[in-house]
């Protein structure tokens, strides 16, 4: 237990606290990266490209795992020998799926076709109504309705600005449950459940692995030249495409969620360095690797269908945390799609280096990292 510390920066950010965890940071760069800037437009949401920038960043790794460090590093250096990262955000929503339970299946279905023409009204009635606590900035985008038995699961689609917004939309759908559905409604439920588990939080699942809808969705991409393969990767690009015909179906094979190497781990570090909430690495960490043979080099790419994360609110306002985003230039309002496609170009380039290492002969290079640098023997 650390006791040498002032805690009282951090009082509001959990309850009965103690002490401090210390993890070490590694800042690791740079990481060139062509980013897209993009906006909401309004009154759909729907995202908007209004243009593009090259940047080089170095990035902040919590983290107590030996070789993950150099290894990010050691694929941000091909990836910039080879032209530098490319990212996109192809889509930004959040959802909070509530449920009701009804006495008939007969019953729900007449709920369901209801409460799918009650979009507009729910907008204006959140827009116009001094509920305490009601957030402004979660602005309901969708709904869509999925009756199973007696039950009609209504997921409520939102956008939150630069916070992940689960407090927010928390908030919003149970005022919407409570003030404007059971108020409403001409068929009434037997029970109003908050989250019926079919909204997406912090777990994987199949519906938003295939469509994204809960967090960013965000792609990175790399060309890797046949040279960076060689002298930074030290393999080759025949290696490579073996390894992620390998690999691709053993995930196949094994019902794995992704199809990916090692995702998580460079999420992981990064969430903790900046304040995220680290529950929500297990949605944050779906994600679909791609690997093909172009001329003169190898295509790559990450998608990752579900990236919660946030510039503002939770532990991002935190002293390090705050510190840590300001390296990135993504602390504060209007920066989390810039934070978002840094935290998938990470990924791309771990993903890169461990696979390089994985793909040598015998897997050489990869059991040599972690004999060297794993610790304990």
């Amino acid at each position: 237990m650390v006791t040498d510390h002032d805690l009282t920066p951090l009082a509001k950010a959990t309850e009965a606290i103690t002490g401090i965890a210390v993890v070490p940071v590694a800042v690791v760069g740079p990481v060139e990266v062509e980013l897209g800037d993009y906006e909401l437009e309004e009154p759909e949401g729907r995202l908007v490209e209004r243009g593009r920038s090259r940047d080089s960043v170095f990035v902040p790794l919590a983290n107590t795992e030996g070789g993950l460090s150099i290894s990010l590093f050691r694929g941000a250096k091909a990836a910039a020998e080879s032209g530098g990262f490319r990212t996109h955000v192809l889509h930004d929503r959040v959802t909070r799926a509530s449920a009701f339970l009804f006495e008939s299946t007969a019953e729900a279905v007449a709920f369901s076709r209801w409460i799918e023409h009650q979009l507009i009204p729910m907008r204006d009635w959140l827009e116009g109504e001094p509920i305490a606590g009601l957030s402004k900035h979660a602005k309901l985008r969708e709904l869509e309705t999925h009756v199973v038995g007696p039950t009609c699961h209504v997921l409520y689609a939102y956008t939150t600005g630069d916070a992940v917004g689960m407090n927010m939309i928390t908030r919003n759908s149970y005022a919407l449950n409570q003030g404007f559905v059971l108020e409403n409604t001409p068929v009434k439920p037997k029970r109003a459940v908050l989250e019926g588990n079919m909204g997406g939080d912090k777990k994987p699942s199949h519906r938003y692995f295939e469509g994204g809808g809960h967090g960013k969705t965000v792609i990175a991409e790399c060309t890797l030249t046949e040279e960076a393969v060689r002298r930074v990767l030290k393999t080759t690009l025949d290696d490579l495409v073996d390894l992620a015909f390998v690999g691709t179906h053993g995930a196949v094979a094994s019902g794995m969620q992704s199809v990916a190497f090692t995702p998580a781990t460079a999420i992981a570090a990064l969430f903790i360095a900046t304040g995220q909430d680290v529950g929500m690495v297990g949605t944050s960490s779906m994600a679909h690797g791609t690997a093909y043979r172009v001329e003169g080099g190898l295509h790559a790419t990450i998608r990752l269908p579900g990236l919660e994360v946030a510039t503002i609110g939770g532990g991002t306002t935190l002293p390090s945390a705050s510190a840590w985003l300001d390296l990135l230039g993504c602390a504060g309002a209007g920066k989390v799609y810039r934070f978002a496609q840094i935290v998938a170009a990470a990924t791309l380039a771990l993903e890169i280096s461990a696979s390089a290492a994985m793909a040598t002969a015998g897997s050489e290079n990869f059991y040599k990292a972690h004999f060297e640098r794993g610790g304990l023997r």
